[in-house]
């Protein structure tokens, strides 16, 4: 089977594990703060956290931001449940806005309607929003942005799919169209740390928050704790926060997976072109990649012409029959139960739900071969044929 993603482990990874395993650190050691260098340096901002997961990140984001109980936040309704459960973890109600038909992210214009409608009936604004860059493709964050300054409300980019990527010729994670960026290392994404996540943001402010929440709440820092220190073993908490650490083991792979973030996006680029080609000539819609980003390619999307006689869950069955492992990013979060419990009905979204209808992520990761890809080809033309 092939699968919809893989990790590129080579024998540099494996050695930095290692040498991370002969250590006197297992955690809390000095590869940590070596990563987010590396994140802070590739990306061009001045703070980063590391964390175990990037819903961890979300949610310290989230909290950094003063989101609680009676705020609002919005995000698209096609991405991973984790960009929405991070509301709810705080208090907060959660609402969607959506996607823009050729990129699949949250529509700028949506939103601007949206806001622009609740503000005239005296609804409840958002205080943060938090666009998701899908399959890698940046949204439109200089008009999101214009956004939040006429409506007053905080952004969280959602980056899990896009290290790597460019927006307007400046990398994403820079935070220079938001107030945090937050980016995921699952096994399946451009780099990998096994399980990870890194929260950037430029605001000091909100970089001493998160370095709270992330670590139980505790602090050692004199200016943050509330009288003069018992003794060299002393801290205080002054938060309540969460163990949400990452490993000095993931961070090691991860200051040694990002030494080749390029050449892994380069190679998906390498990839989708072929891809593009491949496909050009079969009933089916290729990813629409807009020339103001740079995606980082973490999905390569593809959805069903309605010109295909068979229904969207034939192809997809008979794809993996012959050994694609394609997958389907994502079902609409509006439409799961616990979504459907809180009020949210299907009809509510509807270009989001003509994205379900018709989407098939197809293999894409570094390593994927040119015979491989043929074979992915080949099968969606048997499928939809």
């Amino acid at each position: 089977m092939i699968p919809y993603g893989k990790q590129d482990i080579n024998q540099q990874d494996i050695e930095a594990v290692i040498e991370v395993l002969k250590s006197d650190f297992l955690t809390q050691g000095p590869k940590v703060p070596a990563f987010e260098q590396a994140i802070k340096d590739y990306c061009g901002v001045k703070h980063a956290f590391a964390v175990n997961s990037a819903t961890s990140a979300l949610h310290i984001a989230c909290l950094a931001l003063g989101v609680g109980s009676g705020d609002s936040v919005w995000t698209t309704p096609i991405t991973f449940v984790a960009s929405a459960n991070c509301a709810l973890y705080c208090g907060a109600e959660i609402d969607f806005v959506d996607i823009d038909p050729q990129t699949y992210n949250l529509s700028p214009s949506a939103l601007a309607d949206k806001l622009a409608a609740t503000a005239a009936e005296g609804g409840k604004l958002p205080s943060v929003v938090i666009p998701v860059h899908l399959c890698g493709q940046p949204c439109d964050m200089a008009a999101i942005k214009n956004l939040a300054v006429q409506y007053d409300f905080k952004i969280i980019e959602d980056a899990s799919h896009a290290i790597g990527g460019r927006y307007l010729d400046q990398p994403i994670g820079q935070c220079r169209y938001s107030d945090i960026t937050v980016f995921s290392f699952h096994p399946v994404k451009i780099i990998t740390t096994a399980e990870g996540g890194v929260a950037t943001t430029n605001n000091q402010q909100l970089a001493d928050k998160m370095a709270l929440y992330r670590s139980h709440g505790i602090t050692r820092d004199p200016k943050l704790m509330t009288h003069a220190a018992d003794g060299p073993w002393y801290y205080q908490q002054v938060e309540l926060g969460f163990n949400y650490r990452m490993t000095e083991l993931q961070a090691a792979l991860g200051c040694s997976q990002v030494q080749r973030l390029d050449q892994f996006v380069t190679k998906r680029h390498t990839i989708a072109q072929r891809y593009d080609t491949l496909l050009s000539e079969l009933a089916v819609t290729t990813p629409n990649q807009q020339s103001d980003g740079y995606s980082g390619l973490h999905l390569y999307v593809i959805q069903l012409d309605s010109s295909v006689k068979q229904s969207h869950l034939d192809v997809f069955n008979t794809l993996r029959e012959m050994g694609v492992g394609v997958n389907l990013h994502y079902i609409p979060i509006h439409t799961q139960p616990y979504y459907l419990n809180m009020g949210f009905k299907e009809g509510d979204f509807p270009e989001a739900e003509a994205y379900y209808q018709r989407s098939i992520s197809l293999p894409m990761y570094p390593n994927l071969t040119e015979q491989q890809q043929d074979k992915v080809v080949a099968a969606v033309q048997q499928a939809i044929s």
